[in-house]
């Protein structure tokens, strides 16, 4: 056995022992896949086990996250920092080795995987990222950003809806440093995959505008499935899709059947496999001959940094302020750019108004802001005026038009993001994070900085009707953890949600609206704390709590209440997530215990306020669906008025 096939061997053995010792996991698509990971990692894939976060290094992404031991025995057999122990506690407690990989976790995985088809959309922002930047800072004989994205996928991802729009639109950008092998094993946790998926990949992927190779037998032709990738990355202009023809369980007893895409294979079956397979080793051995290739092949892949590095010192030389703009792209937003300016309008605007202009202003400081709205930038305000849109024929533009995919806008945001040197926002009607939540969730798993724009917040769309009115949406946002949701009151509310999104370090949801609101005198860096008192009464009875358009009927609210001689507080809270990190000592000063008469003032559901309104509290909130007629007469009918508050007040207060 030559040293290839004994390294896939071992990788695949590794795997399977893995699943079998966690008594849990997936070893159908690692037997399977080990040639052409193997293949890609050994022969094509430019990389440095010793330094996993190279800038110039190819991006490799498993969307068949499930599939995540592949993974870890490529990692651990290339000599990343995941140890045999690692491997030995797959699935287990604390260790590095999780059901499915987990970015910032596991050293060497670049995206967190398992929901099918996020990793292939991801992988376009990747690729998407890998462009721009090149565009932006390659010179003549000095490449910077030069390197490829590769994605392994299975049938699952590509019967995933987020696999087609990402597709779609890769073919149509003409990313030709994308590269997705596809192991076309047929088969799923139901069975043959005919059961449901009987469509011509290859038609659908052509029509796409990809370009789409095949290897007739991935389990063993280690030199068909080298050919593939060296032509797929010989074709610049269109992205590469290379099928390769696979039986699942490969060499096992179960070869060909479902029943080894997703539990162990049984000790008996796990021994035949090795006799099959010619393995004459203890479990969880790498072989010393294995060890001298990799030891051969690191030679290589220290060569290509180290060859990069020594060009990036002459980039340097020869392009100083290239060079320290390339630098700036890393590095975490400067706080001084939140200056007083930041924070200053000259007249009340709606809030999605306000949030055109801030995206302007942080466009002149940061050249490498970038994102788009999935076909509504003229309604989200999100174009950026003094930039181009990102396209194949000018890859220097920071504008992107998604089209109409949001699931895949926002995936796609979370690989740029995930590629560095690139603060990306993207943007939709608020109603419509329903359509991208799966990838906001993947956001807040990775702790990413991705920006969502989610404009006409509320039954403030009005005449579009219950379809476009988003009820049910701000608690959903609100239930994920590691995500900020922000529903400003005005601008300088606006203008704080955008210093949190750029620096705290976890998406931010930012809901706005689509009718102006007032500019008040009160508001402005206090909503960095969530939470803040805008108006005071000594000995206040009563606690008005509101976010966004509502805020300004608490303040009417207070005078009408004051005019009765009941003294009230107004708190707005556009942040519920950054108030609960504030001290106990902060939080009682704004909502002092002692107070317990509130009322919550909101234009969405009541669920999740009880834990601010509290056993007293009243609600001027709305739980059920909005209706069609203009939007002045919808916040009539349906109670979000004045003297709702001062009704809901009075009775809270027991007047």
């Amino acid at each position: 056995m030559n040293k290839d096939n004994l390294t896939v061997n071992t990788i695949r053995l590794l795997s399977i022992e893995a699943v079998q010792k966690a008594k849990s996991g997936h070893p159908g698509l690692p037997i399977g896949s080990a040639p052409m990971a193997y293949t890609l990692w050994a022969k094509a894939m430019k990389h440095n086990p010793k330094n996993p976060k190279w800038d110039n290094r190819d991006r490799f992404i498993l969307s068949a996250g499930h599939g995540s031991m592949l993974l870890y025995s490529l990692l651990h057999v290339f000599g990343y920092p995941v140890s045999m122990e690692d491997l030995k506690n797959f699935r287990q407690w604390g260790s590095l080795t999780p059901g499915h990989p987990e970015f910032g976790h596991t050293p060497g995985v670049e995206a967190t995987s398992g929901p099918l088809g996020q990793g292939i959309a991801m992988s376009v922002g990747f690729a998407m990222a890998e462009k721009h930047l090149a565009a932006e800072y390659n010179k003549p004989g000095y490449d910077v950003v030069d390197h490829y994205t590769y994605v392994l996928t299975g049938d699952g991802c590509l019967q995933e809806g987020v696999s087609s729009e990402a597709s779609s639109l890769a073919g149509h950008l003409g990313l030709g440093k994308l590269i997705m092998l596809y192991d076309r094993n047929e088969i799923t946790i139901e069975g043959s995959t005919d059961v449901a998926f009987t469509e011509d990949v290859k038609k659908r992927y052509e029509a796409y505008g990809w370009q789409v190779l095949e290897v007739a037998d991935g389990n063993n032709d280690l030199a068909a499935i080298e050919r593939a990738i060296n032509e797929a990355k010989a074709e610049t202009n269109k992205p590469s899709l290379i099928i390769v023809h696979t039986e699942i369980g490969y060499g096992t007893p179960l070869q060909g059947s479902h029943k080894c895409h997703g539990a162990p294979l049984g000790e008996e079956n796990i021994a035949e496999t090795k006799k099959n397979l010619g393995w004459e080793y203890e479990p969880f051995t790498v072989p010393e001959e294995v060890k001298e290739n990799i030891a051969e092949l690191q030679k290589g892949f220290e060569a290509s940094e180290q060859a990069w590095n020594d060009m990036m010192k002459e980039y340097a030389a020869k392009y100083p302020e290239d060079m320290k703009k390339y630098e700036s792209y890393f590095k975490p937003v400067c706080a001084c750019i939140f200056d007083d300016d930041f924070y200053t309008f000259e007249k009340p605007l709606a809030t999605r108004q306000s949030s055109g202009e801030i995206l302007n202003r942080l466009a002149a400081k940061l050249p490498n802001l970038m994102g788009g709205s999935a076909d509504l930038a003229p309604s989200n305000n999100t174009l950026l005026k003094e930039r181009e849109y990102f396209s194949k024929e000018v890859p220097t533009g920071t504008n992107i038009h998604f089209g109409i995919r949001e699931f895949a806008m926002a995936a796609i945001c979370n690989g740029m993001t995930l590629h560095g040197g690139l603060i990306n926002y993207c943007a939709t009607f608020m109603v419509f994070c329903d359509y991208l939540k799966p990838a906001l969730r993947m956001s807040a798993l990775m702790k990413l900085p991705v920006t969502y724009v989610l404009t006409h917040d509320s039954i403030g769309v009005g005449e579009d009707g219950p379809t476009h009115e988003p009820i049910e949406q701000l608690a959903m946002m609100r239930s994920i953890p590691d995500t900020y949701t922000f529903r400003p009151a005005d601008s300088k509310e606006t203008a704080a949600a955008y210093q949190v999104a750029l620096t705290g370090g976890k998406p931010t949801c930012i809901a706005l609206t689509r009718q102006t609101l007032p500019l008040y005198d009160e508001t402005g860096r206090g909503a960095l704390k969530g939470a803040y008192v805008l108006k005071d009464s000594k000995d206040a009875q009563v606690i008005l709590i509101g976010t966004g358009s509502e805020v300004e009927l608490c303040m009417k609210a207070y005078d009408e209440l004051a005019a009765k001689g009941v003294p009230a507080r107004v708190v707005s809270m556009p942040c519920m997530e950054l108030f609960e990190e504030q001290s106990e000592e902060y939080k009682e000063s704004v909502l002092p215990a002692g107070i317990e008469a509130r009322v919550i003032a909101e234009a969405g559901t009541s669920f999740g306020w009880a834990k601010y309104a509290g056993a007293k509290g009243q609600y001027v909130t709305i739980d059920h669906f909005g209706a069609s007629a203009p939007a002045a007469t919808l916040f009539k009918e349906f109670g979000f008025t004045v003297e709702s508050v001062v009704e809901k007040a009075l009775k809270a207060a027991g007047k």
